[in-house]
Parts: C-alpha cells; sequence; structure tokens
C-alpha cells in the first residue's frame, strides 16, 4: 500500500504542474486537481487490479465452503498461477474495470477533499507563531488526509464491494459489469448492501490517509521538492 500511494501522489503532483502550466494560485484548481487525481487512480489501478484479485481470493478461500479443497491456493504466487492456468493471462486482470472506477473516482475524491481541507485550514491557522509551524503542518496533514480518505471510501465504496464479488466469483461467465453487479445488490439489499463494510473501512481511511500524507509532505520537504 505505500508503494501504491507514493506513486499516486507523485503522479497526481506531476500532473496537476502541468495542467496547471505556468499559471500559480494558492487556491485549489479543481480543473487541474480532478483531472490529476483521476488519471494518478487510472495508472495504479493496472498494478492494483492483480495484487487485489490475488488478497481477495485468498481472504474467501479460508470462509467459502464453495471453494473446493483441489482448488485452494497454497500461497499468493500459486493464486497467481493457477488463475492465468484456470482463465488464461487476462485473468489476472478480472475486474479489471471496476478497479480503474474506483481508483480514478476515488483519488479524484481524494485529492480534492485534501486540497481543499488543507487550503481552508492554512487560512484559519496563518497568523499562527512560526514557532508552531512544524506541528500545524502536521496536524493539517493529520486532518486533510484523514478526511480525503473519508471522502474516497464514501464515494467508491460500492465499486470496492462490486469488484470483491468479481474477482471471487467462482462462475467464470459471470457478469463483469460493475453497474449490473450493483444492481443486484441493490435489488436484494437496498443501499445497505452497496455500502457493505462502510463503518470499519471509514475507521481504517482515516489514520491511514493521515499518516500516508504526513509521510507525503515530510518526504517532499526533505527533498526540497516544491508542494503546491
Amino acid at each position: 500500500m505505500a508503494f501504491e500511494s507514493s506513486l499516486a501522489f507523485g503522479i497526481y503532483s506531476q500532473t496537476k504542474q502541468l495542467l496547471q502550466g505556468g499559471f500559480h494560485s494558492d487556491k485549489p484548481q479543481p480543473q487541474a486537481i480532478i483531472p490529476a487525481g483521476a488519471f494518478a487512480g487510472s495508472i495504479i489501478s493496472s498494478i492494483l487490479c492483480p495484487t487485489e484479485l490475488v488478497k481477495c481470493r485468498m481472504q474467501v478461500q479460508g470462509t467459502d465452503s464453495l471453494i473446493s479443497y483441489s482448488s485452494r491456493y497454497n500461497s499468493p504466487l500459486d493464486c497467481a498461477i493457477k488463475t492465468v492456468k484456470a482463465e488464461g493471462p487476462t485473468g489476472i486482470f478480472r475486474g479489471g474495470y471496476t478497479t480503474l472506477l474506483r481508483e480514478s473516482l476515488g483519488n479524484a475524491s481524494f485529492f480534492t477533499t485534501y486540497e481543499y481541507v488543507r487550503y481552508y485550514m492554512h487560512l484559519q491557522l496563518k497568523d499562527a507563531s512560526p514557532h508552531q509551524t512544524h506541528l500545524i503542518d502536521v496536524g493539517i496533514g493529520i486532518m486533510s488526509g484523514g478526511l480525503g480518505g473519508i471522502a474516497c471510501w464514501c464515494v467508491v465504496l460500492p465499486f470496492d464491494v462490486a469488484k470483491t464479488i468479481i474477482q471471487t466469483t467462482p462462475d467464470k461467465i459471470s457478469t463483469r459489469n460493475p453497474f449490473q453487479v450493483l444492481t443486484s445488490i441493490y435489488r436484494r439489499s437496498g443501499l445497505r448492501g452497496c455500502y457493505a463494510g462502510l463503518g470499519p473501512t471509514v475507521v481504517r481511511a482515516f489514520p491511514a490517509n493521515a499518516a500516508a500524507i504526513v509521510t507525503w509532505e515530510l518526504a517532499v520537504k526533505m527533498l526540497g521538492i516544491m508542494h503546491d
């Protein structure tokens, strides 16, 4: 997760600067933030899809009695090899479209929330003592990253639910269309079914994303990289 987060931050920062061109403004520019975040998400989705497929299948096999003993996996590598043998090279990318939607929409939501929270918190605290700048920056990083993570998962959790079903279903001919999957879930369980696991996800999202942002911003300062 640390690698994907760092890659997303790096791609986002570079893309946002390119979209802004020579124009610089302290105020967030959604016309640059949203496409930059979506682009970063689309890039890392190609990395996440195979690894998440393996993770989901390894998790499901421990509880799903429908999976026969002969098809169980001994390790992540064993899972990947058996998937490719059974479904071909494209099998390891099952759920790729749904992962793309989740990551592009999620990163656009995350970075938009992050940039606006960061901007308005800096406005409120601009008159603070210079001696407290470091602590203030850490606090802003915690709040902007944490709230960004919550916003991200509130937007994309239904796609994550659909992705898990698509990647773990034993039926090879079942639909891979996330909207059809979500429609089926909604008919059975309503909106609550589409947001299954929202509570634990939000509880995890705040500290995980807060830590990622604080670490990223600290690294940027240490390396002397410009951060708008």
